[in-house]
């Protein structure tokens, strides 16, 4: 008897229940895109506490800022300027904004933000900005801004942006920091391992799009959640990625942590994950002060009488 599939075209029920799985549309939300600004041009209007604020994700963000404001500046924006390490990112001109009248166009930049108390002045720049088709971020005023920033957390590699749609910034900020409470302390370690896993693999299948990058990204997915997030840290060790993709991709295969050469048993990875890679020193010493307690309390109880 033949063990062959024959794909079926689906039927009106099946379609019928397909389209009752589909999200439902609810309009109002922001689209969270990361912009990539290495280098990139950013005109920011304001020297105080929130242009501030603006200038520490830009600079990590590697733009090219330039901050039009009279001084005397924020501390943390006067440092920035004369850090070596950052002053080549920042041109300052020392004076106010003038708005239509400046000589500084706002269409000779990719993004505006503008951080000063002059609604007016903020009207203006965003008007300016809407006409030249320049996205603008005027501080504190939602109807303003084509983009928000909300509140940000990075690890490494990992970032996350908790977005209210400009309603409530502190409770952005309270959501973020309960993430942060329970995301585990090395999380970086195993983005990094999978990236370096996935451009290994880039390597050897080369390409965008077609039957080979469909097959790509299924192997990365089916690999990545048999390891799980805890273990895909040890994908930074070169021979075992090597491992993996000799035995796993080439065959077409999913190889598990117990599928390796050289890999502990299942019962040791799960003492190294609930461990962890860098306290497993805290771990140990924590598991033999709970069996000194517990000897402990055994004997006191043997003597009462109680056992």
């Amino acid at each position: 008897m033949s063990s062959e599939v024959i794909a079926k075209p689906p039927s009106r029920d099946a379609s019928e229940k397909e389209q009752e799985s589909y999200p439902p549309i609810v309009p109002g939300a922001s689209l969270l895109l990361a912009l990539r600004l290495a280098n990139r041009p950013i005109l920011l209007i304001g020297g105080g506490v929130v242009a501030s604020q603006r200038l520490y994700f830009l600079l990590e963000s590697s733009a090219h800022i330039t901050i039009i404001s009279p001084g005397p500046l924020h501390p943390s924006i006067q440092y920035r300027i004369d850090d070596p390490a950052t002053s080549p990112q920042i041109t300052w001109l020392n004076r106010p904004y003038l708005g239509r009248q400046d000589e500084v166009k706002v269409k000779d930049y990719d993004l505006v933000m503008t951080a000063i108390d002059d609604n007016d002045l903020s009207k203006e720049t965003c008007e300016l900005c809407r006409e030249e088709k320049v996205m603008v971020n005027v501080a504190d005023i939602p109807p303003q801004c084509d983009f928000y920033f909300g509140a940000q957390l990075r690890k490494g590699p990992l970032q996350i942006l908790i977005s209210t749609g400009g309603l409530g910034p502190r409770s952005g900020a309270m959501i973020r920091d309960l993430i942060l409470r329970v995301l585990p302390s090395d999380i970086e370690d195993s983005i990094k391992g999978i990236g370096a896993l996935r451009a290994d693999l880039r390597k050897r299948a080369p390409g965008v799009g077609g039957q080979l990058g469909q097959e790509r990204m299924d192997w990365m997915k089916d690999t990545s959640d048999t390891w799980g997030l805890d273990l895909m840290r040890r994908f930074n060790d070169e021979e075992l990625r090597k491992e993996i993709l000799d035995k796993g991709w080439e065959s077409r295969k999913i190889i598990g942590p117990n599928d390796l050469s050289g890999v502990a048993s299942t019962w040791t990875q799960r003492i190294w994950s609930m461990v962890g890679q860098r306290d497993w020193t805290v771990g140990m010493g924590g598991f033999g002060l709970g069996v000194a307690v517990t000897s402990l309390g055994v004997m006191i109880l043997q003597r009462q009488g109680r056992l």
